[in-house]
């Protein structure tokens, strides 16, 4: 009686040094094609450059090569058109598809494989899904500033209460404050290429981890990938790092931090107490019991995925953190996380654009909260510096007792009498009246960066022309 074991058809990956099937709960834990057919595109543009390559360099025979690119061709009409039947036991996206190529062509699919493993395999597929990510964020992050402009643009002179501490500080226009997320969300697109540049390399030829004995030609398949920084310098470091993936979370993080904080402020600005913006049907939600509601639901989910998005970055950074050289099994868990903090930041960013174009802005309520609090205290003390030759912690001192004395008659400060702003110093002149209204205080902030209606008009325009110049 023969007491060897038998091999089984499910261990096909394995070759002859695996007897028999792993256990159900290695396979449950071990499987990644739930979540990584998700690179179907990239494993077969990979494997269409591999074999293209090994053809050119007489590594494999051209007609092996031709059956190649046509099964690979079919394989991704199949997936695209919805009937491919992913399977669980051949693990991943590049088992799944080499086997069915198997199936289409026959023996040739085995040579597919010459002169690469799957480690080197995903690190370029899931290089390639990166890239494709930080471009498709950089556009969306282009057409929210674009957003922003045109509000921006609509309001360069509507005054509104500039806010420190979430306490009222000195008035600025709602153009100037559209342009401050034009600026974060600016810098969130520069981070973008930044990245793509550092990550515009292939790993595609790095084998396991030791590079191979073959004629490989790196920088055909680099160039065909699109990889405008060439092949990958050191074949360990190709397969073993995933900084590319932590530098998107990086970048996702940064302007899903954005976005939360805008978000926060629709909240705040659409309340009743606020009531300086009303976001439109299509971005709120009612109450199933209170009839009255309409709940900012949507700024509210954009303010939450951010924490989804800040996790991921945390969860791999753990994952990669005690990890020696070269490939460990655990860089498998590195693509959940990114997979759905790209989906989080681009519902994210389409959801804020919407919001931004279509909510309605109460330049009144804005308006009349800009001149609470003795917003334009500040412009008193200037004033004081400016006409009166005092220096400025003085008529700080000075401007601290006309704002007690406003706030204790229950006024503002253009209300004091000249008398009673002459108790506080006997030079002042009725000419500060002409500093105590918002308007005037918005159009004095003329320094650079300022924001005057002015400032913010050339600023609006010379952004237009950087996005013109960019696209």
């Amino acid at each position: 009686m023969d007491d060897k074991p038998k091999p089984d058809s499910g261990n096909e990956m394995w070759g002859g040094r695996f007897a028999a099937k792993p256990a159900a709960i290695m396979q449950a834990i071990n499987a990644s094609i739930d979540f990584d057919q998700r690179l179907y595109a990239e494993d077969i543009a990979g494997s269409k450059a591999h074999a293209a390559m090994l053809a050119a360099k007489g590594i494999i025979p051209a007609a092996d090569e031709a059956e190649i690119q046509r099964g690979l061709d079919a394989i991704l009409a199949e997936i695209e058109a919805g009937s491919f039947a992913f399977s669980r036991e051949r693990e991943d996206i590049h088992m799944n598809v080499e086997a069915r190529l198997a199936e289409l062509i026959g023996p040739a699919a085995g040579r597919l494989h010459t002169a690469r493993s799957r480690n080197d395999q995903v690190a370029v597929d899931f290089r390639l899904h990166v890239k494709r990510a930080l471009a498709e964020t950089d556009g969306a992050l282009g057409r929210l500033i674009e957003a922003f402009l045109d509000r921006a643009e609509e309001h360069a002179e509507t005054v509104m209460p500039g806010f420190t501490h979430l306490q009222v500080a000195q008035p600025v226009t709602f153009g100037h404050h559209c342009l401050a997320y034009v600026e974060m969300f600016a810098r969130d697109r520069t981070r973008c290429r930044d990245a793509i540049a550092r990550m515009d390399e292939s790993p595609l030829g790095a084998a396991a981890l030791a590079g191979t004995g073959f004629p490989v030609d790196r920088h055909m398949t680099a160039a065909a990938l699109g990889f405008s920084g060439g092949p990958t310098r050191n074949s360990i470091d190709s397969v073993s790092d995933r900084d590319f993936a932590l530098e998107f979370l990086s970048v996702a993080a940064i302007a899903a931090t954005h976005l939360s904080r805008f978000a926060e402020e629709l909240v705040i600005w659409s309340t009743p107490q606020f009531g300086f913006v009303r976001l439109s049907d299509s971005f709120s939600t009612g109450s199933s019991i209170m009839p009255q509601k309409r709940n900012p639901d949507a700024a509210e989910l954009v303010r939450a995925k951010t924490g989804r998005v800040n996790g991921a970055l945390v969860s791999l950074l753990t994952v990669m953190k005690g990890l020696p050289l070269s490939y460990s099994k655990d860089m498998q868990e590195d693509k959940e996380q990114v997979f759905d903090a790209i989906d989080s930041l681009a519902l994210s960013l389409s959801a804020a654009a919407g919001m931004v174009r279509d909510m309605r802005v109460d330049a009144g309520a804005m308006r009349r909260a800009a001149g609470h609090g003795f917003s334009t205290a500040t412009d008193l003390a200037d004033w004081l510096v400016r006409e009166l030759g005092l220096p400025f912690r003085e008529a700080h001192h000075v401007t601290g007792r006309a704002v007690a004395l406003a706030e204790s008659a229950g006024t503002g400060l253009e209300d004091l009498s000249l008398d009673a702003l002459r108790t506080l110093h006997p030079g002042i002149t009725d000419a500060v009246y002409g500093v105590l209204g918002v308007d005037a205080s918005v159009r004095s902030r003329t320094s650079f960066g300022g924001t005057a209606p002015a400032n913010v008009r050339r600023e609006i325009a010379a952004w237009r022309e950087r996005l013109a110049a960019r696209a």
